[in-house]
């Protein structure tokens, strides 16, 4: 029977599958730690105040990058290209969602907008790692390679996410609701689909790499585009929506990053 569990460890029990596995997750969080370095440099100076926390997520996603990267050491693997198919930051920014490399390239202050469109784009991409990092918690805590590299990175997402929340609502409490809400609501419409488009694109390369029947491919594909149907009537609401963090996850990246040695 296929479920989430069994579909992962399948993917973990093949170094091929699990390579191309490690390899886009590497890739995708060492890209998200050059941005918020950037943008942590970029701070406008009215919003000082959140440069080191951006520099605190940019750290944690690199320390990631660094963490999917140990686990191929592990088992004596190198990382390979990342699919053009499969590059969900690439694929967002194609979009214009978020804000582009080429202008956090530039030695130029950030604007107001500018800041509260990285928080909006930061806010729906970590509801989505936040949850699927949930997932292989629920199902892979206890295991002896994974276990401790799940619960240290299903931590950082959760407080990146509570982050997010807190420092959304602070503007919005500033009188910028409105533009937040309008900016979440596309970030949150472009990602579903970059989700879709990237889950059939994953889920088309691990088949090739496992020789998945025709069968399966379709059951998988279909389960794929059913979340997309229900995230595109409903469950995008769930990534626009605002609310305080419980006591502990406040000021979630006011201290220094928690050093991937204690994955270690």
């Amino acid at each position: 029977m296929l479920s989430a569990k069994s579909l992962f460890q399948e993917i973990l029990d093949d170094d091929d599958s699990f390579r191309l596995f490690c390899s886009i997750a590497a890739g995708g969080e060492s890209q998200g730690g050059w941005e918020n370095g950037r943008i942590a440099a970029l701070m406008p100076p009215g919003l000082r105040e959140l440069a080191p926390k951006a520099a605190r997520h940019g750290a944690d996603e690199d320390k990631h990058g660094r963490i999917f990267n140990a686990l191929l050491k592990q088992r004596g693997l190198q990382p390979v290209a990342v699919p053009y198919g499969t590059d969900y930051t690439l694929l967002l920014e194609r979009l214009g969602i978020g804000l582009a490399h080429d202008r956090l390239s530039r030695e130029e202050p950030l604007t107001e907008r500018e800041v509260i469109v990285y928080l909006a784009h930061s806010r729906v991409t970590e509801q989505r790692a936040s949850e699927q990092m949930r997932l292989l918690l629920k199902h892979f805590a206890g295991h002896p390679v994974l276990g401790r590299a799940v619960k240290m990175i299903s931590r950082d997402e959760d407080n990146h996410l509570a982050y997010c929340h807190e420092e959304l609502l602070r503007l919005a409490r500033a009188g910028h609701g409105r533009t937040i809400q309008s900016v979440l609501r596309e970030c949150a419409r472009a990602e579903i689909r970059v989700y879709r488009d990237v889950s059939l694109a994953v889920m088309s390369h691990m088949g090739g790499v496992l020789r998945w029947s025709r069968a399966k491919a379709a059951v998988l594909a279909a389960g794929i585009h059913a979340v997309y149907a229900y995230e595109r009537l409903v469950g995008w609401r769930r990534m626009v929506s605002l609310e305080q963090p419980a006591p502990a996850l406040r000021d979630a990246l006011g201290g220094p990053a928690v050093p991937e040695t204690e994955y270690a």
